[in-house]
Parts: structure tokens; sequence; C-alpha cells
């Protein structure tokens, strides 16, 4: 006598491993993309304390993230924007070019995206977006002079 799996049986498991996948895959990749919404909270927290930083030193608030009379900020190992980054969402302000008004990151989200940011003597509002789901929404995400992060579109919904 032989032993082993007839036919029916084997087709049997990979009906239900690939079942298994079809609902696990929905939920694997919103967990990916709440993952890339919180670098995108770390890095708005470190765009708030530059902000902080800068308005001590200044008596206002910076326009920009580099350049002359800017807050010196980038996000960590910034290499010039677009896919080589390490990075997902675009920061920053809509005015400007890349690295002085926003930095872009490898979802190559535009920064028009970015225009309801400003910054004035009293007040800031700075944003970070990016395609995180691939449905051609971007979502996007604002700090305050308060240090209050707002979703303003959110693309996980």
């Amino acid at each position: 006598m032989k032993h082993g799996f007839i036919l029916v049986e084997l087709m049997i498991a990979v009906a239900i491993i690939a079942f298994l996948t079809m609902i696990a895959t929905p939920s694997f990749a919103r967990y990916m993309a709440k993952a890339k919404r919180t670098e995108a909270y770390v890095n708005l927290h470190a765009i708030y304390t530059a902000q902080k930083i800068y308005h001590a030193e200044h008596g206002r608030y910076a326009q920009t993230l580099n350049g002359q009379d800017s807050l010196c900020w980038t996000p960590q190992g910034y290499k010039g924007g677009g896919i080589q980054e390490q990075f997902n969402y675009t920061y920053g302000f809509a005015q400007g070019g890349e690295c002085t008004g926003y930095c872009t990151g490898k979802l190559n989200t535009a920064s028009m995206h970015l225009g309801r940011a400003f910054a004035n003597e009293n007040e800031f509002l700075v944003l970070a977006a990016a395609d995180i789901d691939g449905d051609g929404q971007p979502d996007i995400l604002a700090i305050d002079h308060n240090n209050t992060i707002t979703i303003l579109q959110d693309d996980l919904a």
C-alpha cells in the first residue's frame, strides 16, 4: 500500500491557501500604508521643532525648508528628491523648488498638493502629501504652530 496525497487533497490545500492569501492581502496593504503614514508624523514633528527654533531666533516662522533664511531641514538621507529617496511623502510648501520649498519623496507626489502650506510671524502650516496606497488620491497631512497634526485628505479611507 502506497502512502501519499491524492490530487483532490492537494487541490483543496491549494484552494485554502489561496483563499487565506486573498483575505490577508488587503489587510497587509492597509498595514503598510499606515506604516508609511507614521513616517510623515515623525517628519512633520521634526519640521515643527525646526520651526519653533527658527521662531525663537528670528521672531517669525520660516517659509522655506532650505536655502537662505530657511529652516535648514531635509528628511534624513535626502538625495535630491524622487524615486531614489528612502522616505515616501513630499514635505514642505508649494512655492519654491526642490529642496528649497519642498522635498519630494520616492512616491513622487507633486508639490501642488502642498498649496495650503504657509508661514508668517505668528503661525505656520506645513504639509506632507503622498499617494500611499497607489489609488491616485494623495494622503495629505498638516502640522501647525500648535503642534497639531491634521489629516486634510485621508488616503486610507
